[in-house]
């Protein structure tokens, strides 16, 4: 596992976004199209900023690129300000030249009999495009990657799961209140994760320190899904000085 640390999230994000830019051209240069796995949440809005400078001002394209997002809730239809759809199209997709039909998204708007078969085949078409290349990660204060809570192992796939109640906490404030944050949500697995061929988990602030230092530091325990990146043979962490400060090493 790599740890980079830099002075503050824009410059950790520039240095993450130039090195997608250029997995892009290399594999736009021949002819072959790029998997990227993509996060929401508050972290990778600068890394998401920095991707749309790169388009529109040294002509960065995403033609060649298919993308698949890790987690979406449930019960969330595309025009709720809160689902993830709405906040993938309005923090990157709508600024960029993504072909529409290269982006794919877990569906909130499932019965619960629909959602085994609808896992299946998210995971069977991430199979289908070849595989992940590269997996944007941030990591939450239960260590959750995805939708991971405590209690998800490296064996798990893309599914549907139960919100701890940290994370419904953590996301209240945006849903003006806890009764209206979603119990649960459709998420990518720890092993659907791991079979990126890199990984790239972003984190900032003092609020991340402790468990970005659990997640580098401590065991590998299904206490901590982001623990089991430790196991990854291609995975980096992108930290600003503050969530870097509990790190030994």
């Amino acid at each position: 596992m790599t740890v980079n640390v830099f002075d503050t999230p824009q410059d950790a994000a520039k240095s993450l976004a130039a090195e997608v830019a250029a997995l892009i051209r290399s594999r736009s240069a021949e002819n072959k199209q790029v998997v990227l796995g993509l996060a929401t949440g508050a972290t990778p809005l600068p890394f998401y900023a920095e991707l749309i400078r790169l388009h529109k001002e040294e002509g960065l394209s995403f033609a060649n690129v298919v993308s698949f997002n890790l987690d979406e809730y449930c019960g969330l239809p595309h025009e709720h300000k809160e689902s993830y759809w709405y906040f993938m199209h309005q923090n990157l997709f709508n600024h960029i030249d993504i072909k529409p039909e290269n982006v794919n998204l877990p569906s909130g708007m499932l019965t619960d009999a629909d959602i085994p078969a609808h896992c299946a085949a998210y995971e069977q078409k991430i199979k289908d495009c070849g595989g992940i290349d590269l997996q944007i990660l941030g990591i939450g204060r239960t260590g959750h990657i995805g939708f991971n809570e405590p209690g998800s192992d490296d064996t798990t796939i893309t599914r549907q799961v139960h919100l701890d109640d940290l994370t419904i906490t953590d996301a209240a404030p945006a849903f003006g209140g806890k009764e209206n944050v979603p119990a649960t949500a459709i998420t990518m697995g720890v092993a659907t994760i791991m079979g990126a061929r890199k990984v790239a988990l972003m984190a900032w602030g003092d609020k991340k320190a402790s468990i970005v230092q659990k997640a580098v530091e401590g065991p590998v325990t299904i206490d901590v899904a982001a623990s089991y990146l430790q196991k990854h043979p291609n995975a980096s962490f992108y930290l600003d000085s503050a969530a870097a400060a509990d790190l030994k090493k």
